[in-house]
């Protein structure tokens, strides 16, 4: 049997064992074995553990018990142990002569090193696999496994199409050996490079077909958790937010399924702090992603990733030392703070910083769907800023993205970026048609946060259009949203807009303040002369007096004065 291969056994009663465990008679050695297959088939994963190793102290395990030892440590997220047991099952397999099992071993041995960002290991594995497989004569399943590699590769390089075209290959090979857990990989990456081509509907068909095999029980405990995972990342990478919360509510009844497990459940917490947080409970969300720093995790992208969930909790609750400190250990994690940093510097009042970052990360990011979740800060930025061309620009750049990539959540996004540009340049008819439509997405959604901050400026746009008293109901319903959600920031600043209804807190006349829309829309003073029927010296009078009484000294600044106080 395989699981005899290794050193002899004589001389090993009473000796300590490697792992720490209590030392064990080698008589014990075939029941700990037994018990260790059957608690690894019931998903017990301390007592697979527990017994496996056991019985490994007493004789060395074989090829397949070492691949169960490996299972059972990674499930608990002793993730050294993991890819140390399946070095010894590769050699092990290749020792005794069956080199596809031993270049599977590598594939799963990679993909562990990628994920913890170890490239050069990670690529020296796969091409060891690829290589004992170039010289099998024959076709074998593992070339599948092997094959979803260079995928990987096409998909960091952003050859979608590639990725495309190796993930069917995959699945091809996958239904010709009956492989169901190499056949809901590949479906999974098939399905997510068809969403990065914009081929939604397709793509979203087989990535809702690779979880029926997760749900169904049909594939093995790792493959199913990689799938979970994955699957919920690729429905929010692509804005599929009742997806991404469908299958997060899956994955959690997973999880609660294994009581012993620790691998995703880090993951599993980011998701739910991530979904909570759009539902507007805040609270559970935070706690939720402060729990992941207390569990073990496979790589460190959970961590970060939670990291900046809590950033962007305190930001938008007004703690911004708090958030300061997680998004700077989230950059210490090697993750990208963005654009929650950035607006942290607009909350804090530092303009010129927050475009300066957002810029930054802007002419760094390439992917369309990337840069999607960039977008919207840089058209709230670019307008306090009082760089109208900017704003538009981004606002145009998401509108397209939304209308490859079809998802409600980018519709909204879409909306509300267009609406508020709209009304920055002085249309608040155009800005109301898209604000509406915006606030219907994020209602549909359940995101109450971002229904709110769209009421907020369908009140403004309702009022630029004379209807005080509806713009008034929006301010209010908006107020009350923010009181619940614990936003203190945005709770003061819609209690500003409020209360400077029908005048401006730092004395403006009515036709100062149609000046001040005018120059924060990027008009000159020529074309605002020419728009009030003024001469251009009053309009040049008009402005030096907006300037004095606001203490700003340009119109970038005067701008970005009645954006944040609501003037416009």
């Amino acid at each position: 049997m395989a699981s005899e291969t290794g050193a002899e056994s004589g001389g090993n009663e009473g000796r300590m064992p490697q792992n720490g465990l209590v030392s064990v008679d080698i008589r014990s050695a075939g029941g700990a074995l037994e018990r260790g297959r059957a608690s690894s088939a019931s998903h017990a994963w301390r007592e697979a553990y527990e017994s496996l190793s056991l019985a490994d102290d007493a004789r060395p395990l074989g090829p397949e018990d070492l691949v169960l030892l490996a299972t059972s440590a990674y499930m608990l997220g002793r993730e050294d142990e993991y890819v140390r047991a399946l070095e010894r099952a590769h050699y092990a397999y290749l020792d005794s002569g069956e080199v596809p099992a031993a270049a599977r071993c590598t594939w799963w041995i990679g993909l562990s090193l990628l994920l913890r960002g170890e490239a050069a290991p990670s690529t020296g594995w796969f091409a060891r696999g690829e290589r004992l497989l170039d010289g099998e004569e024959g076709e074998c399943v593992e070339r599948g496994y092997l094959l979803l590699a260079s995928m990987l590769e096409s998909f960091a390089d952003g050859d979608f199409e590639a990725a495309r075209a190796k993930a069917a290959e995959a699945v091809a090979i996958g239904e010709r050996f009956g492989d169901r857990d190499l056949v809901a990989l590949a479906v999974m990456d098939l399905g997510h490079a068809l969403l990065e081509l914009g081929r939604a509907r397709e793509g979203l068909r087989l990535v809702d077909e690779s979880m029926v095999a997760v749900t169904s029980g049909e594939l093995s405990p790792i493959v199913a958790g990689i799938l979970y995972c994955n699957t919920i990342s690729v429905c929010q990478s692509v804005y599929e937010l009742r997806r991404a919360r469908e299958w997060t509510t899956a994955l959690t009844s997973w999880c609660e399924r294994q009581p012993d497990m620790v691998a995703h459940t880090g993951v599993c917490l980011v998701h739910r702090a991530e979904i909570m947080q759009l539902q507007g409970g805040w609270q559970a969300a935070l706690e939720e992603a402060e729990l992941v720093a207390t569990r073990g995790v496979l790589n460190q992208r959970a961590f970060a990733r939670a990291l900046c969930v809590q950033g962007d909790l305190h930001r938008l609750r007004g703690d911004f030392g708090a958030a300061e400190r997680a998004y700077r250990a989230a950059a210490r994690q090697g993750a990208q703070p963005q654009p929650g940093l950035s607006l942290l510097r607009l909350a804090q009042g530092n303009v010129d910083g927050a475009v300066a970052a957002i810029r930054r990360v802007i002419g760094e990011t390439g992917q369309p769907l990337e840069r999607a979740a960039l977008l919207p800060a840089y058209v709230e930025i670019a307008l306090a800023a009082g760089e109208i061309d900017e704003a538009v620009l981004a606002s145009d750049e998401l509108a397209g993205i939304s209308q490859l990539h079809e998802s409600e959540a980018l519709t909204g996004m879409s909306a509300h970026a267009r609406g508020a540009v709209a009304l920055a340049r002085g249309d608040p008819r155009a800005a109301l048609t898209e604000l509406r439509r915006a606030l219907q997405v994020w209602q549909e959604l359940g995101a109450p946060y971002e229904s709110a901050t769209a009421r907020v400026l369908v009140g403004v746009a309702c009022g630029a259009l004379g209807d005080e008293e509806g713009g008034a109901l929006e301010l209010e319903a908006a107020r009350t949203a923010f009181a619940e959600l614990g936003a203190r920031p945005d709770l003061s600043r819609v209690a500003a807009r409020i209360s400077s209804s029908g005048s401006d807190p730092q004395g403006l006349s009515a036709r100062e303040l149609q000046v001040l829309r005018l120059v924060a829309a990027g008009e000159t003073n020529k074309a605002i002369a020419a728009a009030l029927v003024l001469s251009e010296r009053t309009v040049d009078r008009h402005v030096s007096n907006i300037y004095a009484k606001l203490q700003v000294s340009s119109r970038a600044a005067a701008t970005a004065y009645a954006y944040e106080h609501g003037l416009l």
